[in-house]
């Protein structure tokens, strides 16, 4: 029993002390983790995960963690302010494709293979390679394409049409509970949310799961159990 209150003890600590740190190295998606950003993530998890083992001393198993964290965040600062060291530890952008030609030295230079130029085309949505002007290889792994003008889709712009302001809708039910800061900011009344709910058969507001409010003033609504 005392083991294993001992190794929730050791949990707890940890999970803070990583949430503290993943709060201080800031957001960063997913996708965008370079490969060094991944090791550092590996390298972290596999040192907090060896704090459960009450047979090792927690206070070192902290400093080792704090050391590796504290590392991590000095070279993102000082990447942020050396364009050099940066562009050691992180890597430059690679152009992969040009004018439809794929550029086979600088594929072999990043030991980018064929096959996943051509599944990385097809999710971006170039099925011919002919389409593609420029495919580039970021830092992190992603394929950035830019598809020839001729090949991409025609936009108001292109034919001289002028178009409305489309802004971000406004959050003003969520999950059943009224977001009143949104509602106040739009200038709006708890009476005209009701009368608007009521137009569109909506009797109680924990039926909504969702609206939100567009550019135009309009409610979109979309409830618990909605009928098609």
């Amino acid at each position: 029993m005392a083991e294993g209150l001992h190794i929730i003890f050791r949990s707890v600590v940890t999970f803070f002390i990583l949430l503290i740190f993943a709060r201080i190295l800031g957001k960063q998606q997913l996708s965008q983790l370079t490969f060094f950003d991944y090791i550092v993530g590996i390298t972290v998890g596999s040192i907090a995960a060896d704090t459960t083992d009450f047979n090792r001393d927690l206070t070192l198993q902290m400093i080792g963690l704090a050391s590796w964290m504290t590392l991590a965040l000095i070279l993102q600062i000082v990447t942020l302010k050396s364009r050099k060291l940066s562009k050691f530890i992180d890597g430059d952008p690679v152009v992969v494709m040009k004018n439809g030609k794929i550029l086979e030295k600088n594929m072999a230079k990043m030991r980018y293979k064929t096959k996943e130029l051509l599944e990385q085309l097809r999710i971006k949505g170039a099925f011919n390679l002919g389409d593609v002007e420029f495919a580039i290889l970021e830092a992190n792994g992603e394929l950035s394409v830019l598809k020839k003008s001729q090949r991409l889709p025609v936009t108001p712009s292109d034919l001289n049409m002028s178009t409305k302001y489309e802004g971000v809708s406004t959050s003003i039910i969520l999950e059943g509970k009224v977001i009143r800061e949104n509602l106040d900011k739009c200038g709006l009344s708890m009476d005209w949310l009701l009368n608007e709910l009521k137009k569109q058969s909506v009797k109680n507001i924990e039926e909504v799961f969702i609206a939100s409010l567009d550019t135009e003033g309009k409610l979109y609504i979309d409830k618990y159990n909605d009928v098609f």
